[in-house]
């Protein structure tokens, strides 16, 4: 089961802070990583996470 997160990320296009919902990812180096989609404008959002 995917691990899920809700907070906010930077949208480059939005240029301003907006609250999302994703997944969690990790990437081959062991960084924890959201991706979700802005729900303005519908570009993808990044947003690198803590040590679990």
């Amino acid at each position: 089961m995917a691990e899920s997160y809700t907070g906010d990320a930077y949208c480059v296009k939005c240029k301003e802070k907006k609250n999302f919902t994703g997944e969690v990812k990790v990437s081959d180096s062991g960084r924890r990583m959201a991706q979700g989609i802005c729900p303005t404008c519908g570009t993808k959002l990044n947003r690198i996470l803590g040590k679990a």
